[in-house]
């Protein structure tokens, strides 16, 4: 018994998933002056083997996770990528009550999803949400940070290329 206890604390650590310690990181999103109601926000590394985070943005506020619940980021320097999409969930459910006739196997097949997520209208300036394009960035540092983000159409990065693995495409021209 002692030594499932010593295997569950160890994996409790600040050092857990071999991430290395992290920091608290939260704060908040606002779009033209007003909080972001929902969205995903992502911390992506400046160094090719660090370790990112990501999080949900709710009414206007999120915090980051690296490997558990909102267990923070590795100190270091990031690009960020937010994006908000217009609930497609509704959308998939009514492309398959029409595709299926009516028929309901008490499931919403993964493709209806997949392609409403796809085709769902953005919120804000998809150049946020692009590696590629986005201009915000964030340091996080040893200690509990609080990193605050206001997008907004005026200062707007471009927008991404359209056919790229960014973008989730497969590079190439159609």
């Amino acid at each position: 018994m002692s030594g499932l206890l010593l295997v569950m604390t160890s994996c409790r650590s600040d050092e857990g998933f071999g991430f290395g310690k992290r920091f608290p990181v939260s704060g908040t999103v606002t779009y033209n002056g007003n909080p972001l109601e929902k969205g995903k926000i992502s911390f992506v590394p400046d160094d090719p083997k660090g370790v990112g985070a990501a999080g949900d943005i709710e009414n206007g506020s999120y915090a980051v996770s690296t490997g558990g619940e909102k267990d923070g980021a590795v100190a270091g320097k990031y690009k960020v990528i937010i994006s908000a999409k217009e609930d497609s969930l509704a959308k998939a459910k009514a492309d398959f009550a029409k595709d299926s006739k009516g028929k309901d196997p008490g499931y919403l097949p993964g493709r209806f999803v997949a392609r409403a997520e796809a085709k769902a209208k953005s919120l804000i300036p998809a150049g946020y949400g692009d590696t590629r394009t986005t201009t915000l960035t964030a340091e996080v540092k040893e200690q509990s940070n609080t990193i605050n983000f206001e997008l907004s159409d005026a200062n707007a990065p471009p927008e991404p290329p359209k056919d790229s693995p960014a973008q989730g495409g497969r590079g190439r021209k159609r």
